[in-house]
């Protein structure tokens, strides 16, 4: 049982929104027939992670309407990457649709990754969203976001599924796969991370999205080509792993915030 998930590991077009989107659809499809429920791509999928941002924000408004018409066409929840405009600098966001095309909510990467310079294109957010999508709690982050388990832990109590959105690149990747793991087990929640393939801006990606449960066992993996990795996610085993192994409550924050 549970709630079926899907990620939508896709090979996104440079800079490209109509073409990517021609992308998205055929493995959304694929996604909706296969019964899943909420539906992700991508961090910046329509377009790659692109240090343009002005260029790429004024997509902004094209790539929020499609994933909202996605989410209406299918009647599913939709998740997905864009940049927003902002002064004095966009952000890089994560929007969440439900399955009439609403928004429920958006969450700006609070760690824009100061390595590639994204600290220089993009502004940082200054908050967590949480969504409840069919009753299950969903927590966006997106990519440079994994490396830091602050986040993950401040919205642990509220979170049975963490989604976490990227343009990780094939370099990195074992660090990629071995965090999504980490963050699942140390918070005892769900965790979704979905990578793009291909190429773009220079850097190579091979995916590596997977759904990992909360005692940190890999559900769905893939890497190399465009895919869906699904699986279902239940918050009752959330619940059911936290009391059975209770390291969260054995937290001692009083004592950390003195440190």
């Amino acid at each position: 049982m549970g709630l079926p998930v899907a990620g939508l590991q896709i090979d996104s077009a440079w800079e490209d929104p109509p073409a990517s989107f021609a992308r998205a659809d055929v493995l959304a499809a694929g996604a909706v027939a296969g019964g899943a429920r909420l539906v992700v791509l991508p961090e910046m999928f329509a377009t790659g992670y692109s240090m343009a941002a002005d260029a790429i924000a004024a997509h902004g408004d094209a790539v929020r309407r499609y994933l909202a018409a996605l989410a209406a066409r299918h009647g599913v929840w939709v998740a997905g990457g864009l940049v927003e405009p902002g002064a004095p600098r966009p952000f890089n966001a994560c929007a969440v649709f439900d399955p009439h095309g609403a928004e429920a909510g958006c969450y700006r990467k609070i760690h824009p990754f100061s390595l590639a310079g994204e600290d220089r294109h993009y502004a940082a957010g200054t908050a967590l969203v949480t969504v409840a999508v069919d009753g299950l709690r969903v927590t966006p982050l997106i990519c440079y976001d994994l490396r830091f388990p602050e986040p993950f832990r401040a919205a642990a109590d509220r979170t049975d599924l963490f989604v976490v959105i990227a343009s990780w690149p094939a370099a990195r990747r074992q660090h990629w796969s071995a965090l999504l793991r980490a963050r699942a087990i140390e918070n005892q929640a769900f965790v979704l991370g979905v990578n793009r393939v291909g190429a773009g801006g220079g850097l190579a990606y091979v995916g590596d999205s997977a759904l990992v449960d909360p005692l940190g066992e890999v559900i769905a993996t893939a890497s190399g080509q465009p895919a869906v990795v699904a699986g279902a996610v239940d918050g009752a085993a959330v619940a059911e792993a936290r009391a059975r192994f209770s390291f969260l409550a054995d937290r001692r924050p009083d004592v950390y915030a003195g440190w």
